[in-house]
Parts: C-alpha cells; sequence; structure tokens
C-alpha cells in the first residue's frame, strides 16, 4: 500500500505576510533602542501614510459606491426592473 502523505503546500501570500511580520518587529525592536533602521524623517513618514490612506479611501469608496463590475451592473438593473431599487 503506497502511504498517502498529508501535504498541504504553504500559501505564498502567508508566507509574505509572515515575513513583513517579522520585518516590522525587528523595526520595533531596533527603533526602541534607540537606532533608526529606515532612512526617512517622521515627516516624510506621515507624508507617506496620509496619502496612502487618502489614496486607499478613494479608490474604495469610488468602487463601492460605483457598478464597476458587470454582474454588478447586471444586478442593479435587475433591481430597478423588479422595482426595489
Amino acid at each position: 500500500m503506497s502511504e498517502k502523505k498529508n501535504q498541504a503546500p504553504f500559501d505564498k501570500i502567508m508566507l509574505v505576510r509572515t515575513v513583513i511580520l517579522l520585518l516590522a518587529w525587528i523595526n520595533q525592536y531596533l527603533v526602541m533602542k534607540g537606532y533608526s533602521p529606515l532612512p526617512f524623517t517622521n515627516e516624510e513618514t506621515e507624508v507617506t501614510v496620509t496619502v496612502f490612506i487618502a489614496f486607499a479611501a478613494s479608490i474604495w469608496a469610488w468602487w463601492k459606491n460605483n457598478d464597476v463590475r458587470f454582474k454588478a451592473r447586471r444586478n442593479t438593473q435587475f433591481l430597478k426592473d423588479k422595482g426595489l431599487k
């Protein structure tokens, strides 16, 4: 009888998230010890973070409030045809 191995491959995205989390903890440790591992000033970091948040929120709001995909447009039309929207 051949033994069936219980193999569950790692998800690549899970590995990426784990590496990023590890790097974040290493960075946090270095900051607590007084080292600045990233060559950015606080102002540059603040601007980058706020721009990213504004960009992400804009894309999310646009996507959620507009029927971009065909399926969404079809469903909206169906609701209008039934008098539900």
